[in-house]
């Protein structure tokens, strides 16, 4: 087994998927989105932003579709609630550095407690925000977790649809 690489990261990406922070399930596995109840490759497949579902293992193969993933935070939990707005906030600058330095297009964080900490706001909605994020233009997406039923799988997909959609339009940034 490979040895854990959380960032999947290169320049000029158009979007970069950002969790809160990687799965110890990921650190265990070796590869981001590795547990089978995580909807993220069968999502993004169905969004249109890659033409085949990708297998957690061929996780480096997102980069040619224009997508990478990291997390702000870095550190390994069980789930996500165990990091704490003081840690997200601790980590920000070696998070917006890495992202200064790959400049995607758009930065799509994965559910809305990570963006609002980084924002320093509650009110975070869905989708477009009004403010950019480390010279990115911030998106908000529902976590594909399996822990996260409020959402469907098709509500997902019509979720990363939309910015699928986005991301199209404004490719020649």
């Amino acid at each position: 087994m490979p040895s854990y690489q959380p960032d999947i990261l290169a320049g000029g990406l158009d979007v970069v998927f950002c969790g809160i922070n990687p799965a110890l399930t990921a650190q265990a596995d070796g590869y981001n989105f590795s547990s089978p109840t995580n909807r993220f490759w069968s999502v993004i497949h169905l969004a249109g932003f890659t033409d085949r579902r990708l297998a957690p293992a061929q996780e480096r193969g997102i980069l040619q579709f224009g997508c990478g993933i990291t997390a702000v935070v870095t550190r390994p939990t069980a789930q996500a609630r165990e990091v704490s707005a003081t840690e997200i906030r601790q980590a920000l600058s070696s998070f917006e550095a890495r992202m200064r330095a790959v400049s995607p297009c758009v930065l799509a964080f994965l559910g809305k407690p990570a963006i609002s900490v980084v924002l320093g706001t509650g009110a975070v909605s869905w989708g477009l925000q009004s403010a950019t994020v480390a010279g990115s233009t911030a998106w908000v997406l529902p976590n594909p977790s399996g822990r996260n039923r409020r959402f469907t799988t098709e509500a997902l997909v019509a979720a990363y649809a939309e910015l699928h959609a986005y991301v199209a339009m404004n490719r020649s940034r």
